[in-house]
């Protein structure tokens, strides 16, 4: 008997303030990566897929963004004004999650 299955992975990356396209207000958002792993007899072997995302603390609206986008927002937060970097990517939830 073959036991396998996913396992979801959230990273927060940074918090960023930029305005909400959804509410309007200039407030802080989560830059979030989501990563699914393929996991056999419970240990997760590779990522087959790899999401990035902003969350508004506001509102709660997430947006999903791609690779590049989600680099150059990193990269903005880390060194122009009205962003500020978080961590250097450590898990912020281990346990799966409801997509």
């Amino acid at each position: 008997m073959i036991i396998f299955g996913t396992k979801g992975y959230l990273y927060q990356l940074a918090i960023l303030t930029f305005m909400c396209g959804s509410c309007g207000n200039p407030t802080a958002h989560t830059l979030k990566k989501r990563v699914t792993k393929f996991t056999l007899f419970f240990v997760p072997l590779f990522p087959f897929s790899t999401k990035y995302m902003t969350q508004c603390t506001f509102c709660g609206a997430e947006m999903k963004i791609t690779k590049e986008q989600a680099e150059q927002l990193q990269a903005q937060g880390t060194n122009g004004p009205g962003g500020q970097a978080y961590g250097q990517g450590q898990p912020q939830q281990q346990q799966p999650y409801q997509s």
